[in-house]
């Protein structure tokens, strides 16, 4: 079961807004973000919470709930701790953050959850992920390299590989006002799936990835 989920992205306001930090735009809006206690640790900013009072989280922000409203169940198993963390040693290295944080806490790679941009799907589809290749993300990189592994859960958001225009430009620039509305849409689906999947015994995260192993959750083209 997951017990750290790693937002990549880049550290500084010149790079809130762009597409290569769609992760920490994501985790931005989580609607229980606001309740996270953030300590700046691991070369990265952090936090932990007990499963017990995330659970909850989800039912009070309305993200996920049994039928009565009550919070879901924790399943036998479940880690006591889920952490999250955004690593700040910009993309490049942020298996080092991971890798620091991994270690200290004693948590394997097939425990983590990355959530991180993706080139190769089309803006609009967001995929669930196990393993695989690293698809020239250098954060990914840079987690195998720390872990010597790529045998780790992926979160991804498609970005939509351009065409005809350098790449570190296209992912270092802002998403569009089109755009936003696609990730609004995308992030507030996806907020339901990622409060199952950290709440899932292993079976259930078997359906988890089928559903969302690539999921189309708006059409990027406006008229």
């Amino acid at each position: 079961m997951i017990r750290l989920v790693a937002f990549l992205g880049n550290y500084g306001q010149e790079y809130e807004l762009t597409r290569h930090n769609v992760a920490w735009q994501f985790a931005s809006q989580l609607p229980f973000y606001g309740r996270f206690s953030w300590q700046q640790k691991f070369r990265g900013d952090y936090a932990s919470v007990e499963t017990e009072n995330l659970a909850q989280w989800f039912a009070e922000t309305g993200v996920l709930s049994k039928k009565d409203g009550s919070a879901p169940a924790v399943p036998s198993g479940a880690p006591d701790k889920i952490f999250f963390l955004k690593p700040l040693t910009y993309m490049n290295l942020s298996g080092e953050s991971v890798g620091e944080l991994a270690r200290f806490f004693k948590i394997e790679p097939s425990e983590i959850l990355v959530v991180h941009d993706e080139l190769e799907l089309p803006i609009g589809t967001v995929s669930l992920k196990w393993s695989g290749g690293l698809g020239g993300h250098n954060g990914l990189r840079s987690m195998r390299s720390v872990f010597g592994t790529q045998d780790f859960w992926r979160l991804r958001f498609g970005l939509t590989k351009p065409v005809g225009r350098d790449i570190a430009d296209y992912v270092l620039s802002n998403f569009t006002p089109d755009e936003r509305i696609i990730l609004a849409q995308e992030f507030s689906q996806t907020n339901e799936m990622l409060a199952k999947f950290l709440l899932s015994t292993d079976e259930n995260q078997k359906r988890i990835l089928q559903s969302w192993s690539k999921r189309k959750i708006v059409e990027a083209e406006k008229k």
